[in-house]
């Protein structure tokens, strides 16, 4: 059955005068992913490695230390930007963009326990773009506002994913999108909404990317950001979709995304899956 599970609510934590958590966990995140441009083997330390879960599959879980993986990753003069962070309870969410040999726009997810990341998630895709309205994969707002909206904006991401994006009830795309106000940053749609009604209405077709998303595993939030994270199908390929939305009185102005293929099970480097 499909499904929307593990919402990820914000845990107990001390609030500042604003009412948003005030703590170190993203500038350490921050430090951490730096760390693979730096080669600072401090900055490992926000790691419990011994807790450590790897969910990426192409990783080998344990084989290699942070510390010297940094340290080597170093030398081939990696750049690492951080385009935006955000925190919610237990969890650390980043948008990045990594230029190794290629250039890479991706979604970091960490689990915290005991002031340690002990779990690990992500969703990498080759940079593509400007789309058909201008934007790129990472550009826009970055700005965290309306930090006690962040319950009911997961509620509204939550509705929007199983109305339209599993279920396909298109005609409630007004009820979630504010299309006056909409900004599109996925490289294969725009503004209009137009490619988005084509590849949720269409069956695979040569020359298209029809998309079918089938079960929502996470939904994370801070203010007015909601982070889905999704799986599902592109072109019959079993991918993920980490899915990052900007609310504004209850509507989605703007929307970023990654999409990843899932190798198959025989491929994986852990045994954790991708979700």
């Amino acid at each position: 059955m499909n499904s929307v599970v593990n919402l990820g609510k914000r845990g107990r934590y001390p609030f500042g005068p604003e009412g948003f958590m005030s703590s170190n966990k993203k500038e350490r995140i921050c430090e951490l992913l730096k760390g693979i441009e730096t080669g600072d083997p401090t900055v490992v330390s926000v790691v419990n490695e011994a807790k450590y879960i790897q969910h990426n599959p192409q990783t080998h879980e344990g084989s290699e230390g942070l510390a010297s993986l940094f340290k080597r990753l170093s030398k081939t003069s990696p750049q690492v930007n951080i385009v935006r962070v955000f925190e919610d309870g237990d969890f650390v969410f980043a948008h990045t963009e990594y230029d190794f040999t290629t250039r890479n726009i991706g979604f970091e997810i960490f689990r915290f326990e005991d002031d340690q990341a002990v779990e690990h998630w992500d969703n990498i895709q080759k940079r593509e773009g400007p789309n058909s309205s201008g934007h790129t994969m990472v550009d826009g707002s970055t700005e965290v506002t309306d930090h006690k909206t962040g319950e009911n904006n997961r509620i509204v991401i939550q509705s929007f994913i199983e109305d339209v994006l599993i279920h396909g009830d298109l005609e409630k795309l007004d009820d979630y999108i504010d299309q006056e106000h909409y900004t599109e940053h996925s490289p294969h749609l725009g503004d209009d909404l137009v490619g988005l009604r084509t590849i949720l209405s269409k069956p695979a077709t040569e020359g298209s990317i029809p998309v079918s998303y089938e079960k929502c595993h996470r939904l994370l939030a801070e203010g007015n950001f909601v982070l889905s994270v999704c799986e599902g199908y592109t072109n019959q390929t079993p991918s993920s979709f980490f899915d990052l939305y900007r609310l504004r009185v209850g509507k989605i102005v703007e929307h970023w995304d990654t999409t990843e293929a899932i190798p198959p099970r025989s491929e994986w480097k852990n045994n954790n899956g991708k979700f």
